[in-house]
């Protein structure tokens, strides 16, 4: 069997910190008890390309960071636990997090992918989990 592929799916808004994102992602890796070494990347929307905060991030924990056009994120509505209209307005699709991680988990691994954990929240970021 494949080793399994764990991308961190990661939305934000503008300005967000690299410190912040990081804290959401070690507090949630913490709640799955998966280390931060289990995963093997990051994912956002190409509408995040630019965030500084996400870019840091991805670099200071040596992974890369994959970004996804709102046409590659569709495909992944149905598995969604919550979508945002507010989010399809501006980025073109009802998800980021949780969209992204499962579009690089599943293009990552060539399998399906399934979110391991749903949106989290802090003040300024939104992360999910997927595992293909």
């Amino acid at each position: 069997m494949p080793d399994p592929v764990i991308i961190a799916g990661l939305g934000c808004r503008r300005g967000c910190t690299a410190a912040e994102l990081r804290e959401l992602l070690e507090k949630t890796l913490e709640q799955l008890a998966l280390p931060l070494s289990a995963l093997d990347g990051l994912a956002s929307s190409a509408h995040k390309r630019g965030e500084a905060g996400l870019l840091q991030l991805a670099a200071g924990l040596g992974l890369t960071m994959d970004f996804y056009a709102a046409e590659q994120l569709t495909p992944y509505e149905s598995q969604l636990s919550e979508g945002s209209d507010l989010v399809r307005e501006l980025t073109g699709s009802a998800s980021v997090a949780e969209a992204s991680a499962l579009a690089s988990a599943s293009e990552r691994s060539g399998r399906a992918a399934l979110l391991i954990c749903p949106k989290q929240r802090s003040a300024a970021a939104t992360l999910a989990i997927a595992r293909a």
